[in-house]
């Protein structure tokens, strides 16, 4: 969706003029309280008592992001464990003077050192020293395959767990976290951020309680990027990994310790996204987040089928592209297209209404920025790039609407708020609230997501808005999708894989395995 500045500009103040009118009272609390939007928005408050003493297990890339975002007043930081040498000097040094900043810039010296005397080369000797360290829960953001070994692994030691999305590498994993967790009654969360992203809130609360944009029959949701230039791809890091790195896990490979922890060679530990034996592709790592977020905005309901196709049609294919793309040795699919059809408001009474959710993520072009579009028989929402909230007006009978027309809410009679256009070229005060309300800065929920998981751990109320239930639909959506372009067939989904006490689930489908 490319729209010039203006039009733009436009979309914003509608969203937050919408905001503003809609929600006036509690923007007008939100924007007093300046700081703590989270608990605001989310129903937390104030940890009382100690901040929960965790760990951290992976500290890559996303490990560092979580871990530059963790809230010093809910979660004490106490050890780290990864496998890779680098990773665990770069939670201390930092590798980005904003994202990842390290533990140095994050705690100061004295507490980022008091840390670093419980740095773990893998989580085994890290839970041997649970008690010792007073432990209480972990934050896991490994390659995919180990996801679900891991948790299980913590869970029945004892520890609250946070784990990064997808949640595992299959749906029968998935339920073996969730059961561990729940039999023992420990917190299981799963980062799907957008839970708690004040920005999606919003927008939610304006598609779903208020019904603004009508009947919403489309939702197209898009993640491209162009990884076609030599060395462009920031999932293939072997090369440009540290020496140090490539060095001990070949040795590991090579005396075959490194299978121990899940990784056939030290290539696809460092490059794991572009292996389907490490990673779940661009539907897990990309698409899983915007499948969550339109399962939101269509009132969080289960898909009723999928289908689509994928394929490698860059990488590896001599003659095409540069000669790095013909050696590229990955088998994701680099290019994928799916189609869900999700229920409609009346389908339970009218199995005609059908709402069609369609996502493609690409690597030889990124011509419209990341995000969602919401297309309603009232208006259009656009999420772009998880930082900012588009709304437009569709015209009607009495007023125009379009990519150019400034909307405010009115109350019509017998049918609720509706959108109605004006004149003018200034947003109003209610939008000038509500962007107030949400921070001049929006966040993609990093922290807030940890501090309600710490919120939960020291109240024991598990009212976790990602827990293990509603991150394994999320799981379900992307990896059916993963099936149905894998077989290249429509694959209706089941009421039992979405069921944690069922052993039912995709894998095993009958759909699947007469494929």
């Amino acid at each position: 969706m490319l729209l010039t500045p203006e039009q733009e500009q436009i979309g914003r103040d509608n969203f937050h003029e919408v905001v503003g009118v809609s929600r006036r009272d509690f923007m007008k609390t939100a924007a007093a309280a300046g700081t703590g939007l989270g608990a605001l928005y989310f129903g937390y408050s104030k940890l009382e008592g100690k901040p929960v003493r965790t760990a951290f297990i992976g500290t890559g890339d996303e490990g560092n992001v979580l871990i530059n975002e963790h809230p010093t007043d809910y979660m004490e930081i106490v050890a780290i464990a990864d496998l890779r040498p680098a990773n665990q000097k770069r939670t201390f040094t930092g590798s980005h003077p904003v994202a990842r900043r390290g533990l140095n810039a994050v705690l100061g010296r004295a507490k980022a050192d008091d840390v670093a005397k419980n740095v773990f080369t893998n989580h085994r000797d890290l839970l041997a020293k649970k008690d010792e360290l007073g432990l209480e829960a972990v934050v896991i953001a490994v390659p995919l395959n180990q996801h679900a070994p891991i948790a299980i692994e913590c869970l029945e030691a004892g520890l609250h767990v946070i784990c990064e999305k997808l949640m595992a590498q299959n749906v029968t994993d998935c339920k073996r976290m969730i059961r561990a967790a729940e039999e023992r009654d420990l917190m299981l969360a799963v980062g799907h951020q957008r839970h708690y992203s004040v920005l999606y809130d919003n927008a939610a609360h304006l598609t779903n309680e208020m019904e603004l944009l009508g009947d919403i029959k489309f939702i197209r949701a898009q993640w491209h990027r162009n990884n076609s230039f030599p060395g462009s791809d920031a999932w293939q890091k072997w090369n440009s990994s540290a020496k140090e790195d490539r060095d001990l896990l070949t040795k590991m490979e090579q005396d075959g310790s490194l299978k121990e922890y899940g990784y056939e060679t030290a290539k696809k530990l460092i490059d794991w996204r572009l292996y389907n034996s490490t990673g779940g592709g661009l539907m897990a790592e990309l698409g899983s987040h915007q499948m969550d977020a339109a399962s939101i905005f269509l009132g969080k309901k289960h898909p009723l089928a999928v289908q689509g196709y994928g394929g490698k049609n860059f990488f590896g294919m001599e003659g095409v592209g540069p000669e790095s793309a013909w050696k590229d040795d990955r088998d994701i699919d680099d290019q994928i297209f799916v189609t869900f059809e999700f229920p409609g408001k009346t389908h339970e009474k009218n199995e005609r209404d059908v709402a069609v959710v369609t996502y493609s993520s690409m690597n030889t072009n990124r011509w419209e920025p990341y995000g969602e579009a919401v297309f309603g028989s009232r208006g259009t929402l656009w999420m772009k790039t998880e930082k900012e909230a588009l709304l437009y007006k569709e015209s009607s009978k009495d007023s125009p609407g379009g990519v150019e027309q400034r909307i405010w809410m009115v109350n019509s009679k017998g049918s609720g708020p509706v959108l109605d256009s004006y004149e003018t070229s200034a947003p109003s005060a209610a939008a000038s609230g509500a962007q107030a309300g949400m921070g001049e800065k929006i966040s993609r929920g990093y922290r807030e997501e940890m501090e309600h998981f710490c919120y939960c751990v020291r109240t024991g109320k598990n009212e976790l808005r990602c827990n293990g239930h509603v991150a394994m639909a999320d799981a379900i959506m992307a990896l059916t999708g993963n099936l149905a372009m894998k077989h290249k067939k429509r694959i209706e989904f089941k009421p039992e894989w979405f069921d944690a006490s069922s052993d039912a689930c995709p894998e095993e489908d009958e759909q699947v395995k007469t494929a």
